[in-house]
């Protein structure tokens, strides 16, 4: 029986796939490559994300392109949940589930989104920054005291499925983010999520 979820949280929470292309296309015209489209954004996103990046700017570090992101980011319109997710985890809130946050986002966006969808007091621990989410969902498990047996992480692209397995816990992918369903699939997950209902009937179930 599941009783703790791991949250991604771009693209499993916050619905941000138009905002996201628009800080990579920022990022790459900053840099001298060219812009994409949002189906190649698609077909080519994988994490970590540096290896999304280094496909077109090979010599791109992970600290330029942290702070080329601070600066895109806070260009973009209003982060919005995906619909139904915020009533769905304050449910598996009240219903006793323990929840946490794996996060690539810096912290500074990821709090403010927090507070923006009312999900203020929900989570009971929250990692950001984590470029790899291995060792950071790894830490959330031992810290916690999580029963891996009783753990699900859920995410929106191979990474978080890769890690989750590595971790020993359960694995759900979601496939309204940033990553084609092929690329998730690809990964092995145990769940596959299309849409609301699924992810609850997940949950409900197992």
């Amino acid at each position: 029986m599941i009783k703790t979820i791991i949250f991604d949280w771009s693209g499993v929470i916050k619905d941000c796939i138009d905002d996201q292309l628009f800080v990579v296309n920022k990022i790459f015209e900053k840099f001298g490559a060219s812009t994409i489209s949002l189906q190649e954004f698609i077909d080519n996103w994988v994490q970590p994300y540096m290896v999304f990046y280094n496909k077109y700017l090979p010599d791109l570090t992970l600290e330029q392109e942290q702070l080329a992101y601070k600066k895109a980011i806070a260009d973009c319109p209003p982060a919005h949940a995906y619909p139904g997710i915020v009533d769905e985890i304050k449910r598996l809130k009240n219903n006793g589930i323990k929840m946490v946050v794996v996060s690539s986002d810096f912290p500074e966006t990821l709090y403010l989104e927090i507070s923006l969808f009312s999900l203020e007091d929900i989570f009971v621990d929250i990692a950001t920054n984590a470029h790899d989410k291995t060792a950071a969902i790894k830490e959330l498990i031992d810290k916690n005291n999580f029963n891996k047996l009783e753990t699900i992480i859920i995410g929106d692209s191979n990474h978080e499925i890769e890690a989750g397995k590595i971790a020993g816990i359960k694995t759900m992918g979601v496939t309204w983010g940033f990553t084609k369903e092929d690329n998730i699939i690809s990964a092995n997950p145990d769940f596959v999520a299309h849409n609301l209902a699924e992810f609850k009937d997940v949950l409900n179930n197992n």
